[in-house]
């Protein structure tokens, strides 16, 4: 059997070129690595490492998730570990590091079942300690932005959306973050606790979303030693370490602030920076048994 399962989904929303890009500098360093999706009916036990690595269906099949990864967890090396994923699944984890000194952006969590009451004062708190500002509502599991809508504060649907969110899970409710429409998010890429690489993912005029699919594009990025310190704080607060990790970060105007930590199938931007591709590489080589 090959040394190293990198985990997919079974139906991929879009080709995910460096997974290929991956598997072929494992090859040249002399490690057999093959894709598959992680609910395959394969035998855990037979792998070296199972790497979580694109995994974008989880979050329709959570619960199968974290079961499946708590399982594999005990029959191989699985990276991320069972804890992390279960730790960074649930956007809860942003208070979590404002509670430890981690500089990050604004944000309230509401819980699943709030009534509108609820729904209401978080809504009033949020705006006497922000102000007459645009807000952010989302899913606190989600990714690529879905479930997301801007909106004023005072907006009817913003406590509308919020309440429909409840109605289905936790949610969170953020300040929309000026910065991000101008210079967009800066993606802070780690092996291990070492720094690899940076892009700043900028969105398309008019848009706030930088994700791709909303039309933003990449560009590399060389990180502030302030990016630096935010990044390694977020990554030192995981429950345990890490293969890899993404740190989403913007600007502030005290400084950079943590928007997401991504410990579970971040794209990693592998293409953008020469040497990326074999530094990861080598790195998941020296976790092998």
């Amino acid at each position: 059997m090959p040394d190293i399962a990198l985990l997919t989904g079974r139906t991929m929303p879009r080709e995910v070129p460096e997974n290929d890009l991956l598997v072929a500098e494992l090859r040249a360093l002399g490690v057999d690595a093959e894709i598959h999706p992680w609910d395959a009916d394969l035998d855990w036990s037979t792998y070296g490492l199972a790497l979580v690595r694109t995994t974008w269906d989880y979050w329709d099949r959570l619960d199968e998730f974290l079961a499946w990864a708590e399982t594999a967890g005990h029959r191989t090396t699985l990276r991320n570990p069972a804890e992390v994923i279960a730790w960074n699944h649930h956007k809860s984890y942003l208070p979590a590091l404002a509670e430890q000194g981690v500089s990050v952006i604004p944000t309230a969590l509401l819980r699943r079942g709030a009534d509108r009451a609820q729904v209401d004062k978080v809504l009033a708190a949020f705006r006497e300690r922000h102000g007459d500002v645009e807000v952010v509502g989302k899913p606190a599991v989600s990714a690529g932005a879905r479930g997301a809508l801007r909106a004023h504060i005072d907006a009817p649907e913003t406590a509308a959306h919020l309440e429909s969110l409840v109605g289905e899970g936790d949610a969170l409710l953020q300040p929309l973050v000026e910065s991000v429409l101008t210079r967009g998010e800066t993606s802070l890429v780690f092996f291990g606790s070492e720094f690899s690489h940076a892009v700043r993912k900028v969105p398309a005029s008019g848009e706030y979303r930088i994700h791709e699919h909303h039309g933003g594009t990449v560009r590399t990025h060389l990180p502030s030693e302030a990016e630096l310190a935010v990044a390694r704080a977020a990554l030192a607060a995981a429950p345990a370490p890490v293969a890899y990790g993404r740190v989403d970060l913007v600007d502030l105007a005290d400084g950079p602030a943590v928007m997401e930590l991504e410990l579970i199938e971040p794209e990693l931007f592998l293409p953008y920076t020469d040497g990326a591709t074999t530094r990861y590489a080598r790195h998941l080589a020296e976790l092998l048994p």
